[in-house]
């Protein structure tokens, strides 16, 4: 398998308004790539669109399969997904809200299994949500429910994770963390990862693949080194935007 996803001649119409407009797109197994743009520039609608979320013209594969032919729940048990803003409920616990990410996996009955408690553990400790698991989402942080609902994303033990701006909420110290997390669940588990960013230094230190959207249109796409330019930041962004080399690493300042 060469691709965990691919996307042809994507468009997006919503409200009469063009959002996403002819947009090639491809993640392959191991590797991040990284969506960037201003706000409106068409992330939220690129990722709900392969997802089948909304409406669009153009094709969109999944492991080599169409959109179509997937089910909810059979696309469920090898794409995790977590949006910019996730439901749930306040009343829901930590342990309970982790546990949901089996739920693709378990039969009609719900019937959950000792693997399943060991995946939901080794979840818990990555995010250092072990202490919190008997507490109410309406009692955490907003940093602490994102670890929470990424890491119901996680218990599906998937093969493709989207992530809608995962860093929001996050400390620094937590946004560090969790993209070396996802780096490492990249590299060791084949995961092929597709998430908007606002954040170009931790793109740029952890992204293998960026695309860079104005106007639901791609600026460029490419290796990151080749694609995140002082130039077309600057277009996307419309303000100047300076990429600094210094030690082997980008930087960016605006």
């Amino acid at each position: 398998m060469t691709h965990v996803l691919r996307a042809k001649n994507l468009t997006v119409r919503l409200a009469g308004a063009t959002v996403i407009d002819n947009i090639h797109l491809d993640v392959t197994p191991g590797s991040i790539t990284a969506l960037i743009g201003p706000n409106g520039s068409g992330k939220t609608s690129l990722l709900r669109a392969v997802l089948g979320h909304i409406p669009h013209i153009g094709d969109v594969d999944w492991f080599a399969k169409p959109l179509s032919k997937w089910s909810n729940k059979e696309l469920a048990k090898r794409v995790g997904y977590v949006p910019q803003a996730p439901t749930s409920d306040v009343n829901d616990s930590v342990i309970d809200t982790l546990r949901l990410g089996r739920s693709p996996h378990q039969s009609w009955l719900g019937i959950e299994h000792e693997h399943d408690d060991r995946v939901v553990e080794s979840v818990a400790r990555s995010l250092e949500l072990t202490d919190l698991l008997s507490r109410r989402l309406g009692t955490l942080s907003g940093g602490q429910r994102q670890r929470v609902f990424l890491g119901r994303a996680l218990a599906q033990e998937p093969t493709a994770l989207l992530l809608d701006e995962p860093a929001t909420f996050l400390d620094l110290r937590h946004q560090v963390e969790l993209h070396l997390l996802l780096r490492r669940i990249a590299r060791e588990q084949h995961v092929g990862i597709l998430m908007a960013s606002h954040d170009l230094n931790l793109v740029a230190t952890h992204a293998d693949t960026v695309m860079i959207l104005k106007a639901g249109q791609c600026v460029t796409t490419g290796p990151t080194p080749d694609a995140m330019t002082s130039e077309s930041l600057t277009h996307a962004f419309d303000v100047p935007v300076n990429r600094i080399e210094s030690d082997g690493r980008v930087h960016f300042l605006i």
